[in-house]
């Protein structure tokens, strides 16, 4: 690879790590090309971008991209696949499914939102952490809640306080 090819492949790693703020970093060696294929299509299904690159080449594109990725450096050996994400554990879930069939691709690290998952230890952390839409939706329905028990509290009141007015009325 020339050395402008490099720069080329530098400058598209750090537009993808600075336009996703998800970034998980997978071992893939040994794996058959049907099955670096087949994960390729379920990460497209899944929304997830792949992109295999040189450590080295990863590692310049981390230093040039705004944020914090000094941690992830040492994760940098072997084979490193990048999986690119807008939801937090979509990557996560589908390395779930895809070792459910077999021992790869192996969660080196994952850098989600400023936070950085280090080890393959970390994926069920990751697969039960939520997505923004889903944490939109229980916050909406946490604060439907309440207004939902007002309505319903007036509208079954309505009529014990109608009977209450006319009882008043009957009295005086």
């Amino acid at each position: 690879m020339r050395k402008e090819e490099k720069h080329d492949v530098v400058l598209a790693l750090k537009e993808q790590i600075n336009s996703f703020s998800n970034v998980y970093i997978t071992d893939t060696s040994n794996l058959t090309v049907a099955a670096v294929n087949d994960i390729r299509r379920k990460c497209f299904d899944s929304d997830i971008k792949m992109q295999v690159a040189k450590n080295t080449l990863i590692k310049k594109a981390l230093e040039a991209a705004s944020g914090e990725y000094a941690e992830l450096y040492d994760v940098l050996k072997g084979s490193s696949t990048l999986l690119f994400s807008n939801s937090a554990n979509a990557p996560a879930k589908l390395i779930k499914a895809l070792r459910a069939s077999g021992d790869k691709p192996l969660l080196k690290a994952a850098y989600i939102d400023s936070a950085i998952f280090i080890g393959d230890n970390q994926l069920n952390a990751l697969v039960n952490l939520k997505s923004k839409e889903e944490l939109i939706g229980e916050i909406i329905g946490l604060l439907q809640s309440p207004a939902k028990n007002v309505i319903s509290g007036l509208q079954s009141g309505k009529s014990k306080l109608a009977g209450i007015v006319k009882a008043l009325e009957q009295r005086g």
